[in-house]
């Protein structure tokens, strides 16, 4: 029980709860806060799912998940990044959670540390913390990108560390690390004997610049992506982890042991994900996307927030709100309460500089957020 009762509320589920109990009573609230894409799963992919239940395609799969989806993976880095990957190093997981419980679960023992960015993503360090493995919390500024640099690595690098995780797209910073830092970053882990994990989960939602995978650097990191951002499959609770050759078998028995298998009916659905129909429509959302984020920025800052980095992938703003607030916890709380906008406060990323900051999802329509940002201009005032 202890370990549970260690683990933080995730807040932004609260603050999720919150407002739906405000909309059954009523009120409107414009939704700012869960980094969910508002677009339904693309039609491909829905059909393909209710062909697999009527195919009664309803059993197990492999631990790892099906032969012919593992090779559909494999052979889109090999479209997309030209990387020659054997699809045996291909692990279909529940969600991109899943894939990190079994990074950690191969990676580490009882009382080893991780390096995680702070701001980061909270469940991560809190799904260490289930396995008994430290988070050390390095804090990050705009100085970095919010994102590591090698020399992070050298600062913070302890005995029993094992592993750094970045994430590129971030969340909930929305940045991306440039692949000389990537590439520097996997040395300095790897002259220390550990392991690089990199969580691609929102590769595609990639804006004015170039997109490259991790897995083109080297062959010893851990890459994590999912069909949940970029293909828009959240409820499908499906993704992958690219894992080095030494480790397949590892994680093979972790995962029978964990999750048996991953759902086969997203399974079979997903593979159709990368179909050129599904694309087309995938692509046509990454524009409005990148719309919305050059609609936002301007806003936010005539609003009075700093966003000293142009967010250039997934779908997040996170800002500076010292201006108008020393409590955005308390602040998004009220701004929900009087105004129906839901927006995330910076605790739920991390403790560095938390207070000041708070995270917008532009996954609503741009007609949607200029209402939300002319309430939250009148709550301002």
């Amino acid at each position: 029980m202890s370990r549970a009762r260690a683990i933080p509320p995730f807040h932004v589920m609260d603050l999720l709860a919150r407002a739906k109990q405000l909309e059954a009573e009523g009120q409107s609230v414009l939704h700012l806060e869960v980094g969910e894409p508002d677009f339904a799963t693309a039609r491909p992919i829905i059909d393909a799912g209710i062909l697999a239940l009527r195919q009664l395609r309803t059993h197990y799969t492999a631990a790892t998940g099906l032969p012919e989806l593992r090779q559909a993976i494999a052979d889109y880095y090999r479209r997309r990044f030209d990387i020659s990957l054997d699809p045996r190093r291909v692990v279909v997981t529940p969600g991109a959670s899943g894939a990190l419980q079994l990074a950690l679960s191969v990676l580490t023992e009882a009382s080893d540390s991780i390096l995680l960015t702070d701001p980061g993503y909270p469940c991560n360090r809190n799904i260490a913390k289930v396995l008994g493995v430290n988070s050390i919390d390095v804090p990050v500024t705009s100085q970095s990108n919010y994102q590591f640099h090698a020399s992070h690595i050298s600062e913070h690098w302890q005995g029993n560390t094992r592993a750094a995780m970045v994430a590129s797209p971030s969340n909930p910073t929305g940045t991306i690390i440039e692949r000389s830092v990537m590439s520097d970053l996997s040395a300095a882990v790897r002259s220390r004997g550990g392991y690089l994990i990199v969580d691609e989960i929102y590769q595609g939602l990639v804006y004015d610049v170039d997109e490259y995978t991790a897995l083109d650097l080297s062959d010893d990191i851990f890459v994590i992506n999912s069909f949940s951002k970029y293909f828009g499959m959240t409820g499908w609770r499906i993704g992958w982890m690219v894992v080095p050759e030494s480790f397949v078998d590892d994680v093979d028995r972790v995962a029978q042991n964990l999750f048996l298998a991953p759902p086969t009916v997203s399974q079979y659905a997903a593979l159709v994900a990368f179909a050129p129909e599904t694309d087309e429509i995938l692509q046509q959302r990454v524009v409005m996307f990148k719309e919305r984020r050059d609609y936002l920025l301007p806003v936010l800052s005539d609003l009075g927030f700093k966003v000293p980095v142009k967010p250039q992938g997934a779908f997040y703003i996170y800002a500076d709100c010292s201006d108008i607030t020393r409590d955005s916890f308390q602040w998004t709380r009220e701004l929900l309460e009087k105004e129906g906008v839901a927006v995330t406060p910076g605790i739920d990323f991390g403790e560095f500089e938390a207070n000041t900051h708070v995270r917008f999802a532009y996954t609503r329509s741009v007609d949607e957020l200029q209402r939300a940002m002319c309430r939250i201009g009148r709550f301002i005032k």
